[in-house]
């Protein structure tokens, strides 16, 4: 039988001749033409594409509204449950009343995740401005600080975020009820978060059909290259056909596998509204 012969070069010892058969050649011949039909199929939808450097902010390429939402995040003490929700309800009223240009956008409590936790969303019309304006007049405020030092003795730990909407999401908009809310967490990877919006952009579209798609946020002051999609749906089962049905389209998968490489880490929850929640 004939035989190929490869020189194989090592830096330790010098050249060495391995003797190879030639049909192996040609199973390795044949093997790298499959592979090379299949490369451009799978890497790249795998590999993250490159993007062009710019010299604008990713809040002015992906949002275009000069409106500030605070995501706050409370891990409440589990005896302590009715005494948080009447507080938070009264520091709600207490906004209300008062001439801070802000407004509640939904409240929830997570039933599905990091349970005996409650999210809420405030917007701030005006931008840094408002909330600057918001800061002095609650600091200046006597019912905030009671509020505030009896909410600390309800919880274990609270958080906020400020972030900004997604420029391609739908406009936020209160629901009726009942619905669940699932809020998906993502960690991105530091520099991806134009190449998440290019693909979300079109990813969106097929998100539609069940108006589905409540809100999507990303960070800017807290923890930074955080992404929050927040969606509606009437129930768990609606939300696993919904689901379902979006892979069926043609196109979603692709956003899905160009996505995927972005993330460094993800987490979702499900929550219900809570009773003095805007949205249901």
């Amino acid at each position: 039988m004939a035989s190929a012969v490869v020189k194989l070069k090592n830096f330790a010892t010098g050249f060495k001749i391995a003797f190879v058969p030639s049909s192996s050649c040609r199973t390795l011949n044949t093997c790298h033409r499959l592979s090379n039909e299949v490369k451009d199929n799978w890497f790249s939808k795998v590999f993250v594409r490159k993007i062009e450097p710019t010299k604008e902010s990713h809040s002015r390429l992906l949002s275009d509204k000069d409106v500030i939402y605070e995501l706050q995040t409370h891990n409440i003490r589990p005896d302590m449950r009715d005494k948080y929700l009447s507080n938070y309800e009264k520091h709600c009223q207490l906004m209300a009343s008062s001439d801070i240009n802000a407004e509640l956008v939904g409240s929830w409590s997570v039933i599905v995740g990091d349970q005996d936790q409650a999210f809420h969303v405030w917007r701030y019309i005006g931008g840094y401005a408002e909330i600057d304006k918001a800061c002095v007049t609650l600091a200046k405020s006597n019912e905030h600080r009671r509020l505030w030092n009896e909410q600390g003795q309800c919880i274990r730990a609270r958080h906020n975020q400020y972030v900004l909407t997604f420029s391609f999401w739908p406009q936020i908009e209160s629901r009726k009820g009942p619905n669940v809310y699932e809020v998906r967490n993502y960690v991105l990877k530091p520099g991806t978060m134009i190449e998440w919006g290019n693909n979300w952009a079109r990813a969106i579209s097929f998100r539609r059909e069940n108006e589905e798609a409540f809100a999507g946020f990303f960070s800017q002051i807290g923890r930074l290259y955080n992404v929050h999609h927040v969606w509606a749906y009437s129930d768990l089962q609606s939300r696993k056909e919904t689901r379902e049905a979006a892979w069926r389209k043609p196109g979603w998968d692709e956003c899905v596998a160009y996505t995927v490489p972005l993330i460094q880490q993800m987490h979702t929850k499900i929550m219900v509204p809570l009773p003095f929640s805007p949205t249901q």
